[in-house]
């Protein structure tokens, strides 16, 4: 398998995989491909931190999105990461595609210079990749999720410790 940066001509092959990812998951809008769509067009877009998957026959069967985001306590503001959304094809899940991408995609963004990523995802998914609640940050979210759902990762030791505020999403998330 490799891991490569997304390229304009793989949208379409990206935007079908999206859409079968998340056809049957229970807590989804079923909206992602749209939302990656709307994020490729924005200032929050990193062209290197829009990577997907190839199996051997060079079929595009995962996806990853990092944009930024920011975190927002009264006058200061801290850059971050969304990490949203990650697909992989349904015929090709729980083989450890997912977690290769979001591993290379963490080695890619602290390369880059990004400090940390923020996700609202599945509870013992997440953890086993160093993410932790954002409530042991002060992070908090503009709307209501399960605490349990919110979580934070530190590409840098230490990047959240002083770093409190409510998380501020790119307007093409459709969150005020």
């Amino acid at each position: 398998m490799t891991i490569r940066q997304e390229e304009e001509k793989d949208y379409p092959q990206v935007f079908q995989l999206i859409e079968e990812a998340f056809k049957n998951i229970e807590y989804s809008d079923h909206q992602e491909q749209f939302l990656v769509e709307k994020l490729r067009k924005s200032d929050a877009f990193i062209p290197e931190l829009s990577l997907v998957a190839e199996n051997e026959n060079g079929e595009i069967v995962g996806h990853i999105l990092f944009t930024k985001l920011k975190i927002i306590n009264d006058s200061e503001v801290f850059e971050s990461l969304a990490l949203a959304p990650v697909s992989v094809k349904p015929e090709f899940q729980h083989q450890g595609i997912g977690g290769k991408l979001i591993d290379f995609g963490h080695h890619k963004a602290k390369e880059l210079g990004f400090e940390s990523v923020i996700l609202i995802g599945h509870e013992t998914y997440y953890p086993k990749f160093g993410y932790k609640k954002t409530s042991n940050f002060g992070i908090s979210f503009p709307f209501d999720i399960p605490e349990e759902n919110g979580m934070a990762l530190e590409l840098t030791e230490n990047s959240l410790k002083n770093i409190k505020g409510i998380v501020k999403y790119p307007r093409e998330f459709g969150i005020d």
